[in-house]
Parts: structure tokens; sequence; C-alpha cells
């Protein structure tokens, strides 16, 4: 069914170009956090990986971003509906973590599983665009970096945390699924209403304004004269 999904949701080139382009913008920002957990560790060997971490996120936003313009001048993309964040994810970013507060540790744990999402995601986008080989090469160069950031998070976190690591990892995933669970109910809430207002607009409205109408027409035309008493009264405008 995931797939099935997945393969609908790719198969518009319209689409597909939006979702590069989302892809670019989380992928950018992404990097400029990195850039400031560089600048405020004090670890030396992190301050290293987290720079290099983020030159791959730019790099990816600039892969991404030049393939989205690519598919939007093609001429082939339509104008479609776009995908929900929630339907086509990409990585997450660290929108849900503050650089200056979070912990080393924690933020390691963070962006293990955050690469290691990332990763499974787009392993599966890259599975059903056999019919676009360039975007697909484009999340396969893009995988290679996802394997060494998932790598260095979890041996970083080792060497921090020796005894600990699995109960940070496992907090965090407890953390990242109770997120999941928000955006989920954010998104079923919003197909909802949008269900319910449709159901306002196209069943509920019409008997109203059929009514409205058939009341209309027993209405006369035109001004419709007023006696003469109340034409003589200056003292209110009715």
């Amino acid at each position: 069914m995931i797939a099935f999904l997945q393969r609908l949701v790719w198969s518009s080139t319209y689409r597909r170009a939006k979702l590069l382009l989302r892809f670019a913008e989380v992928e950018a920002d992404g990097g400029h956090d990195l850039v400031r957990a560089a600048e405020v560790t004090r670890d030396p060997i992190l301050r290293k990986l987290f720079l290099r971490h983020a030159s791959d996120e730019a790099h990816h936003a600039a892969l991404f971003r030049r393939r989205g313009l690519d598919l939007l001048r093609s001429g082939q993309a339509q104008t479609a509906m776009t995908a929900p964040p929630w339907l086509a994810p990409g990585e997450r970013g660290l929108d849900d973590v503050r650089i200056d507060e979070q912990q080393e540790e924690k933020l390691l744990a963070f962006l293990h599983l955050s690469e290691k999402a990332a990763a499974r995601d787009f392993a599966s986008y890259a599975k059903v665009l056999e019919r676009d080989p360039d975007t697909r090469a484009v999340f396969q160069m893009i995988l290679r970096d996802e394997s060494f950031h998932m790598r260095y998070t979890h041996q970083q976190l080792i060497r921090l945390e020796p005894r600990r690591h699995a109960q940070i990892l496992w907090r965090a995933r407890r953390s990242r699924l109770w997120r999941l669970y928000l955006r989920l109910a954010g998104g079923i809430g919003a197909l909802f209403g949008a269900v319910m207002l449709s159901v306002q607009y196209f069943v509920l409205l019409p008997p109203f304004a059929l009514l409205a109408r058939r009341a209309a027409r027993s209405e006369p035309e035109g001004w419709r004269a007023v006696a003469d008493d109340r034409a003589r009264r200056l003292t209110s405008q009715y």
C-alpha cells in the first residue's frame, strides 16, 4: 500500500519538482543548524564532523534544487495537487531542536535517527523512480552521504556516552514517535475538516440557497411604495 502511494505521488512531474524543492529547503536549513552546532560545541572532533555534515547538506540542497528546477523547466510539469509532507517526508531537519540548549549526546541521537529515517525514505523513493533516472541518480548520490552521517553520529554518541548511548537513543526515538503522532493527528484533523466543509458547502447550503431564491421570487421587483403617513414622519429614518 505504501509503495503504491509513493509511486502515485512521484508519478506526476509537477509533484516531483515541488517535492524536490521542498527537500532542498529542509536540507539547506539543516546545514545552517549544523554550522551553528559546530560553533557552539567545544569538542574539536564534533566540530569537524558537524562542518562536514553541514557541507554535505548544502550540497544536497543544491542537487535537489537543481533537479527540481530542471523538471519545472522541462515543459512536462503540469499543475497538480501537491503531496502533503507526511505522505512524502524528506529529511526532518533540526526544527524541533534548540541547538544552543541541546546537549551534544542528545543532538547526536536526534541526527542519527533523522539520517536513518531519511535514508530509508530516499531509498524507497529511488525504487519508484525507474522512469526518471536523473532524479533517481540524485537520491542514490545523496544516500551515500546519508550512510556516512548515520555511521559517524552513532560512533560519536558511543564515544561520548559509552554506557548510556542505547538509553539516549531510545528516548530520542520515543520523542520522534510522539512528534510523528502529532503530525499524523494534524493531517487527519485537516482532512476531516476539509471533508466537513465540503459537506456543508455542497450538501447543506444548496437547500437554503434554493429556499432563498424561491422567497426572492415572491418579493415584488423595484421600489416599494410607502404610506403617506409614514412618509411625513421626520423623527425616524424608517
